[in-house]
């Protein structure tokens, strides 16, 4: 199955949701203030966001749409034309063919979110340049995350650096480290505990791991990657917001897009904070996390 085909698939929810939106739109046959008032609402309810609502409507109001031709297809070709422009520039790639180097990315988010489960799809990826991967268990917290990982790193022949339940996370991803280096690995992937802002020791201790890190190498970790559930819409602008106050996130991996009909956060997040989208999950399929590209995205968004 192709990439467009698998997305497509994925976002089904969305596209029809996002379909019938512009349906409504154009119901009347001339898109007065009134359609364009519902229209936004619509947007909004959609987790596009309020300010990229706004600009999307400004465009259509702008726009002389020919009522004499398929308005939908005028509708959707200028909601495409702006929500490539916004996703376009944050398309970003971790795989690094030509350096030999190690690469550090260390994985964050909430309880949830799906981190492990990114992890072990992110090295299945990977893995297909046959090349070192190494698995780090540094969330010590949750047993069960340190056997999620064990499973995923037996399915993509990736070597696990773990601990005993409790132990300290920062410790695990410096003997991570020291393992990858010496080794001649080329990817670290460093899974954390499922962190919220009001848990201030959870949150002290990434800011540990990220010191410990840079201890070993100032230019380590090279990515750190918030992976974020799309099924908790704007919820996920909050964490976003208090992520950034704990470190510099570098990229951003929206999972479950499959279980939402609002795929359209992904236009909100872009457009208030301009971080990389690396990757989207679709579905619960070993295959079903794609790198992430916005033509790609957006037509799958609007192929309902």
């Amino acid at each position: 199955m192709g990439l467009f085909e698998k997305l497509k698939i994925g976002l089904n929810k969305s596209s029809k949701n996002l379909s019938k939106g512009m349906g409504d739109l154009i119901f009347k046959k001339k898109i007065d203030e009134s359609a364009l008032q519902n229209f936004e609402d619509f947007l909004i309810e959609s987790d596009v966001g309020v300010d990229a609502t706004k600009e999307i409507k400004d465009k259509i109001s702008k726009e002389k749409i020919n009522s004499d031709s398929n308005q939908l297809d005028q509708v959707k070709e200028i909601f495409s034309k702006y929500a490539c422009s916004l996703l376009k520039p944050l398309e970003k790639k971790i795989e690094d063919d030509e350096k030999k180097e190690l690469k550090v990315i260390v994985i964050a988010g909430v309880n949830g979110a799906g981190k492990t489960t990114t992890i072990g799809k992110l090295g299945k990826i990977l893995s297909k340049k046959e090349v070192k991967i190494v698995f780090a268990a540094a969330d010590t917290f949750r047993a069960a995350a340190i056997s999620q990982l064990e499973k995923w790193s037996e399915k993509v022949n990736a070597k696990l650096i773990k601990s005993d339940h409790g132990s300290d996370p920062a410790s695990v991803a410096f003997k991570a480290t020291e393992y990858s280096i010496k080794h001649s690995s080329k990817y670290l992937i460093i899974d954390t505990a499922g962190r919220l802002q009001n848990k201030k020791n959870l949150m002290d201790e990434f800011k540990k791991i990220i010191n410990v890190l840079k201890k070993q190498n100032e230019t380590f970790p090279h990515e750190t990657i918030l992976v974020l559930d799309a099924t908790s819409g704007q919820n996920v602008i909050n964490q976003v917001q208090e992520f950034i106050k704990l470190t510099k996130i570098t990229g951003l991996i929206m999972t479950k897009l499959d279980g939402t009909a609002k795929g359209g956060i992904l236009i909100a997040l872009a457009k208030k904070f301009q971080i990389p989208i690396i990757a989207i999950g679709v579905g619960e399929k070993e295959d079903d996390l794609l790198f992430f590209n916005a033509k790609t995205f957006v037509d799958a968004l609007l192929s309902g």
